[in-house]
């Protein structure tokens, strides 16, 4: 049993999961209680360290039973009565948002089949829920963060997917144009709703809207905006290529009152990425080439592609981040690295994101292949001859599937932390685009890495931390398992210690440096000259 934690809130709040709100006057707490005794345990030990006791896991896995979730009110003075929240918990068994407003406290409940989302009031004297807005959709109803919520004058703030754009909705009514995604709302001060959207994908803009009023762009610029809106006083934040962390200005009454600089440092490691829109659905893609790399002299380069290509995730934008450095440290071992954001990826609209729904690898798979061969057209540094794939966690499954079902194109793979099975990920996550397994086992042996393992021809690199909680090593331990039952040679790399994202850790050096002499020597691409651009250390 736990209390003051509930996972799914990470959907709808703007600040990652809680589960526990304040009041706003202090006099009582909106709490979560999450007992976990219905949800399957899982073990795993570190063969590193055999002396120390297994750890035990709770794995809500797709159709498995999922945490049971309650909310309660509790007043904080001494003997005060618990009083419980009350809603169909049958029907609506995640709870994904929580909170106070205005108006009181309020919760975000979504059936398991997740098509459905309310808002419902909760009446702080007797725990009692009134259903404040429903949304549905056939195939999943989307959670954006900070939405649904309440202006202090009653709006009910919402979203509606027509035609192609994500709409912020104010009593039902859209509130911005075809075209502008809204991403998430990150406040509501009053009336006043702050919020971002993109009319490029690979930008994020800083909006503000209040009822009777277009909404008014608040951020200038490219790049990636965030913001914070409390007492009339505006904090914009900007990422973009400039620096490796978001600058940052304060104004009130909309005028700058304090400029916030970065002393974050910056990576000697140059970037040098050229921004691409793709073949026929103008696939958003980066391509990163080698600073010491000359055409006339050097030749054609051999392809990596270092995609993520699953739902939730975007790696083309308008800032740098780690995993930039990361795609450029592989450019300068000789490699032209090709970074494609595909259908189900974040920020292109839902039908976008909805193309993969039933099918999580066909659509990714072939948008990158796509972007790999319109890159090529344009780009004739690019040698098709020699292309192979990295990627890490949906990126990892996305490897190995390249390598099994398109060895005309991809020479080799690795692969990091991947789900080799659907069966074992986590059912909030995985049944929204494959459904329950029960209802649509199909479609989760379709999504079967472990099926098609007898297919390999290609040099494979399997990697996984075995302390990962978030994608547990049994799934690379099985696909090895799998692939040596058909005879097919590949290798594995298990990291003593490390959870599901190594980089940042004392083995990112020689886990990347093994991954470059892994592509290069199955690529046949020459190691470039030793300097300091090269080495790891840069990152």
């Amino acid at each position: 049993m736990e209390f003051g934690v509930a996972a799914h809130t990470a959907a709808t709040l703007p600040d990652g999961p809680r589960g526990h709100w304040w009041a706003p006057d202090g006099t009582t707490l909106l709490c979560a209680r999450t007992d976990l005794r219905r949800v399957r345990r899982w073990f795993s030990t570190d063969p590193a360290t055999p002396d120390s006791p297994p750890t035990v896991h709770h794995h809500a896995f797709a159709g498995t039973p999922s945490p049971d979730v309650t909310l309660w009110l509790a007043p904080v003075e001494p003997n005060g009565p618990l009083i419980p929240v009350r809603w169909d918990r049958d029907a609506f068994e995640y709870v994904v948002g929580a909170g106070w407003d205005a108006h009181g406290p309020f919760a975000v409940v979504q059936s398991r089949d997740q098509r459905t989302v309310r808002l419902l009031g909760i009446d702080p004297a007797d725990g009692r829920t009134t259903v404040l807005h429903e949304q549905r959709d056939a195939r999943w109803a989307e959670l954006v963060p900070g939405l649904p919520a309440r202006t202090a004058s009653g709006v009910v703030l919402a979203h509606a997917d027509l035609r192609g754009t994500r709409h912020l909705t104010a009593d039902g009514e859209p509130v911005t144009p075809p075209g502008r995604q809204v991403r998430a709302v990150l406040a509501v001060d009053g009336d006043e709703v702050l919020f971002t959207a993109s009319d490029e994908s690979t930008e994020v803009d800083l909006w503000s809207w209040r009822p009777g009023t277009e909404p008014r762009r608040r951020s200038t610029g490219p790049g990636l905006h965030g913001g914070v809106l409390r007492g009339g006083a505006l904090v914009v934040t900007r990422g973009d290529t400039t620096g490796p962390a978001p600058a940052a200005e304060v104004l009130r009454a909309g005028r700058r009152a304090v400029s916030v600089p970065s002393y974050a440092e910056s990576s000697v490691l140059g970037v040098r990425r050229t921004m691409l829109r793709l073949g026929p659905r103008e696939l958003r893609a980066a391509l990163y080439l080698p600073s010491w790399h000359r055409p006339a002299q050097d030749g054609p380069l051999p392809v990596l592609l270092d995609p993520y290509g699953g739902a939730g995730g975007q790696r083309v934008t308008a800032a740098h981040d780690w995993k930039t450095l990361v795609s450029q440290w592989f450019a300068e071992q000789g490699f032209a690295v090709l970074v494609t954001d595909g259908r189900g990826t974040p920020g292109r609209g839902p039908d976008w994101e909805r193309e993969v729904y039933g099918d999580l690898f066909g659509p990714a798979l072939d948008d990158q292949v796509s972007a790999l061969r319109a890159a090529a057209r344009a780009h004739p540094v690019l040698d098709l001859r020699r292309v192979g794939i990295r990627g890490w966690s949906f990126g990892g499954s996305l490897a190995v599937l390249a390598v099994l079902r398109r060895p005309d194109v991809f020479r080799a793979a690795v692969a990091g932390a991947g789900v080799t099975d659907q069966r074992l990920y986590d059912a909030h996550w995985r049944e929204r685009f494959l459904g329950h397994p029960e209802a649509y086992p199909e479609r989760y042996e379709a999504n079967s890495l472990l099926r098609e393992a007898p297919r390999l021809i290609r040099p494979l690199l399997l990697v996984h931390g075995l302390a990962d909680p978030k994608v547990p090593p049994t799934h690379t331990l099985r696909l090895s398992d799998a692939l040596l039952a058909a005879g097919r040679p590949h290798e594995v790399l298990l990291l003593p210690g490390a959870g599901h994202q190594p980089v940042g850790t004392d083995v990112t050096h020689d886990l990347l440096r093994h991954q470059a002499r892994f592509l290069r020597r199955h690529l046949a691409a020459a190691p470039p000259d030793p300097g300091p651009l090269r080495s790891p250390e840069a990152l």
